[in-house]
């Protein structure tokens, strides 16, 4: 089987790596993932993977490539995958070969150790991962794979600790970057958060002694869970017989959250911190309309991610809202090879104008994020030929101008439009009237921090749009990759 082609236009975009899953205590546990991976597919369209526990059956496993509907609802698959304790996974690859996935690359990764089996799935990225596979390697370790995660499989088999809790917290506090982890024994559900709390990990209950962990609370919805509480950052939380402990491994530690997950990676149904997600990004638009005012006749997303952003500047700025632009719902898999002609017609496959709407508008064009900026040209060149009379963009983040490594496929910095344009100049290559991005205090007002970015003690980690990392890189560091100069945090760290 060939691995999952991606649409060849999303390449212009930035993506979630992954999205977690994890039940106990629940029939068919299985079943419960599969619903909760399908909720969370929109962090991870690769491939997917779950791993169950039967006490009669011992571990079994699944991985295939594809959308979730396309693989883990078949009654003949998930028979295969009995218990009441399940895991699972959908990928996008940041780490490892991408656009050439092996099955081998796909999560949960499972390893046998003499006190029992542990399964892992890991949402996020390990920014000193090539220095601990090189030092496993030299050790004896045997990889299977070329995820970063794997590590921790290995740190956790060369532990001395006499439990697989333990020697997950062994194994973790040897890990940099970004993680949240949902992990499964023989009889216990283990979820754990890096001490930044950079990436989603919330906990759910379901029926009198079900608990679930994911990544968004849209994934507890949709198998009627009860949201708890998020996993702060730095705790594990362990359930096993229907108990929670709670201990905090990493010791105390201020929330770095990403703040993109505000922006676009996060469904906008779901809760952040207390926030609802379509809240945050109607607000942006709002703060957009009140930084970046001009004078239009309507206001247009670009779907579906602009949209409530779009909503929200229509809102403040009393200019109407129309869908001038319609998303083609089944555009998921191309549906013929992506040939040269194929890809020369841009994003018509996915996206196309309504142009009655559209025809003789000053037209403002909200979307929430400029990469490459490819995409943007693309459906500039659509507006114009419906016949606009003018186009806007208007960008529901900052400039992008640095790369992410902690878990996010972001380009190098080199193609990043905003690392080698000033706002001039890319308005100027995308071709609109005007361009302008929220400002990061606005972004920061948006998602509930009234006073805007405190740059002494920033409440998220923002470093795809400051430059500020709040950890040290260090493979990236090795490869020749060069910081801001005054990323003040990850520069202490490096030198450390």
């Amino acid at each position: 089987m060939q691995p999952f082609m991606a649409h060849p236009f999303d390449s212009d975009r930035l993506h979630e790596e992954c999205g977690i899953f994890g039940a106990i205590g629940v029939v068919d546990a299985s079943n419960f993932v599969a619903l909760g991976l399908h909720a969370l597919q929109h962090r991870g369209q690769e491939a997917g993977g779950i791993v169950a526990h039967h006490p009669d059956f011992g571990f079994n496993s699944a991985h295939r490539f594809g959308y979730v509907r396309d693989n883990f609802t078949k009654p003949e698959l998930m028979a295969t995958l009995p218990g009441q304790l399940a895991i699972g996974h959908v990928r996008y690859s940041t780490a490892g070969t991408k656009a050439n996935t092996a099955i081998r690359d796909v999560q949960p990764f499972f390893g046998e150790f003499h006190m029992g089996g542990c399964a892992i799935a890991h949402n996020g990225n390990i920014t000193n991962a090539a220095a601990l596979r090189r030092e496993l390697i030299e050790r004896g370790s045997i990889f299977q794979s070329s995820s970063d995660s794997e590590c921790i499989i290995h740190l956790m088999a060369r532990s001395i600790q006499r439990n697989i809790p333990e020697r997950m917290k062994d194994a973790l506090r040897r890990v940099e970057g970004a993680f949240s982890v949902i992990a499964m024994t023989r009889t216990k559900l283990i979820g754990v958060r890096d001490a930044l709390g950079v990436r989603p990990l919330v906990l759910g209950k379901v029926g009198e002694d079900g608990y679930v962990l994911a990544s968004e609370t849209c994934a507890l919805d949709i198998i009627g869970a009860e949201f708890l509480r998020e996993v702060e950052p730095g705790e594990m939380v362990v359930i096993s017989k229907g108990q929670i402990e709670s201990s905090r491994p990493f010791g105390p530690s201020t929330g770095r959250f990403c703040i993109f997950e505000h922006v676009y990676f996060s469904r906008p149904d779901s809760i952040i911190g207390g926030r609802s997600v379509y809240e945050t990004r109607r607000q942006i638009g709002v703060e957009l309309a009140r930084e970046a005012p001009v004078e239009a006749d309507l206001v247009c997303p670009v779907p579906d991610s602009g949209t409530p952003a779009a909503i929200g500047y229509a809102q403040e700025s009393g200019i109407p809202y129309g869908m001038g632009i319609i998303r083609n719902q089944y555009m998921g898999r191309t549906f013929i090879e992506p040939t040269d002609q194929i890809r020369n017609m841009g994003v018509r496959l996915k996206l196309n104008v309504n142009r009655a709407l559209i025809r003789g508008k000053r037209v403002v064009l909200v979307d929430d994020s400029v990469v490459r900026g490819t995409t943007s040209r693309k459906i500039k060149d659509m507006i114009i030929d419906a016949g606009a009379a003018e186009v806007h963009f208007r960008i529901a983040s900052p400039p992008t101008a640095w790369p992410c490594f902690y878990g996010v496929d972001t380009p190098d910095r080199d193609k990043l439009l905003a690392a080698n344009m000033s706002p001039e100049q890319m308005r100027e290559w995308i071709g609109v009237d005007s361009l302008s991005f929220v400002s990061l205090d606005g972004l920061y007002r948006a998602a509930g921090e009234a006073a805007g970015r405190d740059p002494q003690a920033p409440r998220y980690c923002d470093a795809c749009f400051s430059g500020d990392y709040p950890v040290a890189p260090f493979d990236q560091l090795e490869r020749g990759f060069r910081m801001k100069v005054g990323s003040e945090t990850a520069v202490k760290q490096a030198a450390e």
